[in-house]
């Protein structure tokens, strides 16, 4: 009987520089899944994410929310007025 992960898995395809997934893969032992390290360095990648906004003040989300490009003229607006203060 084959046993079945709880784990959902995705293929996705990506392209990087050639000589960039050759240098990954020299850095690879022979029996390392490259599929895995990549994953552990999204975790790795989406936790220090995480990390800089628990340690953040509340004036630097705000600074860094009104620099974003997707955030309405109003609420920047707000913001700005927020910062004022």
């Amino acid at each position: 009987m084959r046993r079945r992960s709880k784990v959902k898995y995705s293929a996705i395809h990506v392209t990087i520089p050639t000589r960039l997934l050759e240098d990954f893969d020299e850095t690879l032992r022979f029996n390392q899944s490259r599929s895995a390290l990549i994953a552990n360095l999204i975790q790795q990648h989406l936790a220090c994410d995480e990390a800089t906004i628990v340690s953040s003040t509340t004036r630097q989300l705000i600074a860094a929310l009104h620099a974003r490009n997707d955030v309405e003229p109003l609420v920047k607006s707000l913001l700005l007025q927020i910062l004022s203060e």
